[in-house]
């Protein structure tokens, strides 16, 4: 797992993933930070649709904490086919080092569309508070207050499908998969003193998690700079930016691998999803072997050739097979089966 003689040779890309892969790049100065100007003008949005895509999926925007502009955008199936069905659900968390993209971001949109569709569950996409104006830890609490809310409230009841929050999952991709880690285990060491009304966490999708370290691992050397979109120096900017002033990457918000981690007993079953040209796996690897050190349930799912955010890109062939393995995860971990 996670070898490093991967920068040996280049990912075969799309023309139009290098596109966009080059634009992404302008958008970051040599030192890592970001041109928040280019970024503005760049990151286009989406606006939530009631009425039924080509593949049957609507989308409806939920305020959940107006007091701090919280809010999630529910992807749901036509009601055409899937009125009988109880769906679950899943709560997704967008990447973007806790600086860029929001729920409406297009590749975001359109990937929760695709979740919703390929996997057969709805999706609540969450609009967490951003770095710098909102640092360490309000991705975190943002997670866990709409959680609490799904909790207690449920979701709209003009969605024309009916939900299973006993089968709800966490997922996310980059600075979206640290934060599923971290709102799972916040979520489960609270249980016992505010057990959940109506939710159970069934599982938690970490789709190339962005976690880091002090130590500088092989992986980092050999692929910075090789493939885009990411760079050490972007990343570093990235910690630099979430975490509190002064910390290290040593923070447990980064550095979440080694005995030291605590886990919740109940932490729910995981699906790790590592990518052969991602200077990230390293660590990726090192949080598999954490998980199981301390016996949790973990499913490895590795791509070659993948590039970190590959599942942005539909044009990858890898993105579509991670819905497949996607839906056997959700399938084999929900209390009800999914059709």
């Amino acid at each position: 797992m996670a070898g490093v003689n991967d920068s040996r040779r280049s990912p075969s890309l799309p023309f139009t993933v290098r596109l966009k892969l080059a634009a992404f790049s302008l958008a970051h100065r040599r030192d890592g930070s970001v041109r928040r100007l280019l970024v503005y003008l760049g990151d286009l949005h989406a606006a939530a649709r009631r009425r039924p895509d080509a593949a049957g999926v609507r989308s409806v925007d939920v305020t959940v904490d107006a007091s701090s502009g919280l809010w999630a955008r529910v992807f749901s199936p036509s009601t055409t086919g899937e009125a009988a069905l109880t769906l679950p659900v899943v709560v997704f968390f967008h990447g973007g080092g806790f600086v860029l993209f929001s729920a409406a971001s297009l590749p975001y949109d359109a990937l929760c569309r695709r979740i919703c569709s390929e996997v057969g569950v709805v999706v609540v996409s969450v609009n967490y508070r951003l770095t710098p104006k909102h640092r360490f830890p309000a991705p975190y609490d943002d997670g866990v207050a709409v959680l609490r809310y799904l909790d207690v409230n449920g979701l709209p009841a003009d969605l024309g499908v009916s939900v299973d929050l006993s089968s709800c999952f966490l997922a996310g991709d980059s600075a979206g998969g640290n934060i599923v880690h971290h709102i799972a285990q916040r979520w489960l060491s609270t249980a016992a003193s505010s057990p959940p009304v109506s939710l159970r966490l069934a599982g938690a999708v970490l789709i190339q998690p962005f976690f880091g370290g002090e130590e500088r691992t092989e992986e980092e050397m050999s692929l910075d700079k090789v493939v885009p979109p990411l760079s050490l120096a972007i990343t570093d900017y990235y910690w630099r930016e979430f975490l509190p002033e002064g910390a290290t990457r040593d923070h447990p918000a980064a550095h979440v691998c080694g005995k030291h981690v605590e886990l919740a007993e109940a932490f729910p079953p995981a699906m790790v999803v590592i990518g052969g040209f991602d200077l990230l796996k390293g660590w990726q690897a090192k949080y598999v072997e954490t998980l199981r050190w301390k016996g949790k349930p973990v499913r490895v799912v590795e791509y070659p050739n993948a590039i970190h955010g590959f599942d942005t890109f539909p044009e990858i062939a890898d993105s579509g097979e991670l819905m497949e393995e996607m839906k056997l995860f959700v399938q084999e971990h929900s209390t009800k089966r999914v059709a």
